[in-house]
């Protein structure tokens, strides 16, 4: 690992060239086609910027051939079996139908929304069924395919397993079993015919993993400036901001968990990590919270906090007192464009993100050794952060508007 990071150091110190920043996917307001930033949504004269999304246009991003040839920066993908046009579509069409919850309110769809990173970043973490309350961020989908074990705590190793936790968290889709799904899906014709289309089978547990996870294994997003730089060999990718944040990175030993490669980078270990945002939680003191109701309008209540809402981590994957508050290393990809931040999306912006792991995080027993006080400085910061939007990939917005072609709101 040592030796990558060195010769991506000596790479950036003797490539030179200045060049213009590639980063229109993740500065241009088009990048992601609908929602609303919200900015001013603090005033009591805002005006929403919101675009209806019956009025986007679907258009193919052709992700079956994404899989077979993922974009620069992203390695091969190592697959059993692989998936096909059809059951792309299929896996597509089931990921916006909200009638996979109990009460055929909630789809897949309307907690990882394609326009904001297949996340969700207009709430910290999203609301389930019933208006139930989740304790983690939605995380987003890109590249989740590479993943080895699924869920901040890692409690699932693929994808065709880990579509049942959401189906059947009584806060989040809210089925009662497994044979409540299918029983509702077999009941519907349209189901019945496309599942025997595509799989030569009926709806069962596993054919219903298979689809949902075909079509996620094609949300892979690459060839960033900084993919297009390091791994393509244009020097002109970036600006020298950029470079000058990515030896921040390094020297920060931010590398050490959110690992590169030379010739592809996850900007992940995999591993599960105790940063101190979990701890910081547990100890928090009761007291009033400051809550927005609407535009301009706040009211301040008793803690939201709840003892039942305790999030410990990894433990709750392995029971194990060591794994207690340690999450998974997220990917660094895409990050521009999936706020808020962390497991419980407690840090709003980049910004805060630089400056909590800059003071050290938060110090205890436990914490990330490599975790300390960096003390960098007000142009390291900006470096750093120019560094991070580099990581946009350059077709977020064409795996949004591929998710467009899945029909909306169908309760038939």
């Amino acid at each position: 690992m040592r030796l990558v990071v060195f010769i991506l150091v000596v790479y950036w110190l003797f490539a030179g060239g200045a060049g213009q920043l590639h980063g229109e996917s993740w500065a241009n307001e088009d990048s992601v086609p609908a929602g609303d930033p919200r900015v001013g949504y603090e005033a009591r004269s805002y005006e929403t910027q919101s675009r209806k999304i019956t009025t986007q246009q679907g258009e193919s991003a052709n992700l079956l051939n994404l899989i077979r040839q993922p974009p620069v920066g992203l390695p091969e993908l190592s697959l059993g079996r692989l998936p096909t046009e059809a059951s792309i579509a299929l896996g597509r069409k089931l990921f916006f139908d909200r009638r996979l919850s109990f009460n055929a309110t909630l789809s897949c769809a309307m907690c990882h929304i394609p326009e904001q990173g297949f996340g969700q970043y207009e709430l910290i973490t999203p609301v389930g069924i019933e208006g139930r309350r989740v304790k983690r961020n939605s995380p987003a989908l890109y590249n989740v395919a590479y993943r080895k074990h699924l869920f901040f705590d890692g409690r699932e190793e693929t994808l065709e397993q880990q579509i049942w936790g959401p189906l059947l968290a009584h806060n989040e889709m809210g089925n009662p079993a497994v044979g409540t799904v299918l029983s509702r899906l077999r009941g519907i014709e349209e189901y019945q015919r496309l599942f025997h289309q595509v799989f030569d089978k009926e709806i069962t547990m596993q054919t219903l993993g298979m689809a949902l996870a075909d079509y996620q294994r094609g949300l892979l997003s690459g060839n960033s400036p900084f993919d297009q730089w390091v791994y393509g060999g244009n020097t002109h990718a970036v600006d020298d901001s950029v470079k000058r944040g990515f030896s921040v990175f390094i020297l920060g030993e931010c590398a050490a968990c959110h690992q590169i490669d030379q010739t592809f980078s996850h900007f992940s270990d995999g591993g599960f990590h105790d940063t101190g945002i979990g701890y910081k939680a547990s100890i928090a003191r009761s007291g009033p919270v400051r809550v927005q109701l609407a535009p301009g309008v706040f009211v301040n209540t008793p803690s939201l906090q709840r003892s039942g809402f305790n999030d410990l981590g990894r433990y709750e994957a392995t029971g194990k007192s060591a794994d207690r508050w340690k999450y998974q290393t997220p990917s660094l990809r895409n990050i521009g464009v999936t706020q808020p931040y962390m497991h419980d999306g407690s840090l709003a912006s980049l910004e805060e993100v630089i400056d909590f792991y800059d003071a050290g995080g938060v110090p205890h027993e436990g914490q990330d050794k490599r975790i300390r006080v960096l003390h960098l400085t007000p142009q390291q910061k900006a470096d750093l952060l120019a560094f991070l939007y580099s990581l946009t990939g350059d077709n977020i917005a064409s795996l949004a508007r591929d998710a467009r072609l899945a029909p909306i709101g169908e309760r038939r």
